[in-house]
């Protein structure tokens, strides 16, 4: 055979080798297998995985009611694309025991409350109501039961989204998480859920906006002014100041300050807060369930709430008066208007209206 001929043939056999590697290579690769589904009543602990909008995802540590993406507290890792059908999470049978007032529950335990939806303890507890009680419990999803949304809120039917709500606070700590907003709403089920939706939409505006200039844009967790701490301990109530003079300044979107505050926050929702400050500056369900706290019951010198401001038309001037008076009448005009344009521009964002009434005090 000929130089040429052999060469002809080698270039023949490589075209040949080249063409079924081609082949090969434009088959499409096969995606990975959908790990079971996140749910968000699932406690996830450092290494579990789960899969989410075509994705799995890698807990890097502990979670519950965060669905997982590259934003948020940063707690999920994602590990690509996945193909194939989901496996649904497995099924819970509901045979749980009917809660009990004044029994003695640990971390885990699982009970039937009077509503007929099912709850799990979430911390140690002796018998505290589920429904008042949501950092002790989270609610509970079993077949042939009933169960609310995780943490007893509605995250699909919140008036803000989550894409809002990151485009109203693109520099925020990352202690205010969205979860955590959403998490918080079961503890005042009326917040943010009276009256029309336009109604609904402006009372959240106008909480954002005052707790936005509360915290500098939710960019501070605590007071800053570090000399004034001290003079938050009003050592004539009859519980004192268990946590140390200097332990009850301000935390949190509201800036829950004073023992009193902290002991009557903590009796509302169920949380030792006088014992325990701090959970307001490193729990994101805690810190916002305080600020709504306060706007559900803190009336100022308004004579009333800020959420009764909000949806009996007296409007977002009267919420200024009930949460510090002092900027009214002249006080402070600078803070109040700053107040006022926050939530000029979250009412547009929201796409509502500023609503009736006086947008000043």
């Amino acid at each position: 055979m000929s130089k040429k001929r052999l060469l002809a043939s080698a270039a023949a056999l490589a075209l040949a080798v080249l063409g079924l590697t081609g082949l090969v290579t434009a088959s499409p690769a096969s995606a990975a297998t959908c790990s079971t589904a996140w749910t968000a009543s699932a406690v996830y602990t450092a290494n579990m995985t789960a899969s989410y909008n075509a994705h799995n995802w890698t807990a890097k540590w502990w979670t519950q009611g965060e669905a997982p993406s590259t934003g948020g507290s940063g707690v999920w890792q994602d590990n690509g694309a996945c193909g194939g059908t989901t496996p649904p999470p497995p099924p819970t049978t509901c045979s749980y025991p009917n809660w009990t007032a004044g029994t003695w529950y640990v971390a885990g335990s699982i009970v039937r409350y009077t509503n007929g939806q099912y709850y799990k303890a979430s911390h140690d507890n002796p018998g505290y109501d589920p429904t008042i009680s949501t950092w002790f419990w989270d609610a509970f999803s079993c077949s042939g039961g009933s169960s609310p949304p995780p943490g007893g809120g509605n995250p699909s039917g919140f008036v803000v989204s989550e894409a809002q709500f990151n485009q109203l606070f693109p520099g925020r700590n990352a202690l205010y998480t969205y979860q955590g907003l959403v998490s918080a709403l079961s503890a005042y089920p009326a917040f943010t859920k009276t009256g029309s939706t336009d109604t609904q939409k402006q009372e959240a505006a106008a909480f954002l906006a005052n707790v936005s200039h509360e915290t500098g844009g939710l960019v501070y967790t605590e007071e800053l002014n570090t000399a004034v701490w001290g003079t938050y301990c009003d050592w004539s109530q009859p519980y004192g100041c268990p946590a140390g003079q200097t332990a009850y300044h301000g935390r949190g979107p509201m800036q829950l300050s004073w023992n009193f505050n902290y002991y009557a926050a903590g009796n509302a929702l169920g949380i030792d807060l006088l014992h325990t400050p701090d959970l307001v500056k490193t729990d994101a369900a805690v810190a916002w369930k305080t600020g709504i706290w306060y706007w559900m019951t803190g009336t100022g010198s308004a004579g009333m709430t800020s959420h009764a401001a909000m949806t009996n038309g007296s409007g977002f001037g009267t919420t200024i008066r009930a949460i510090n008076g002092i900027e009214c009448n002249g006080g402070h005009p600078d803070q109040m208007q700053h107040r006022v344009t926050l939530y000029q521009q979250y009412v547009q964002v929201l796409g509502t209206t500023t609503g009736p009434g006086s947008l000043t005090c």
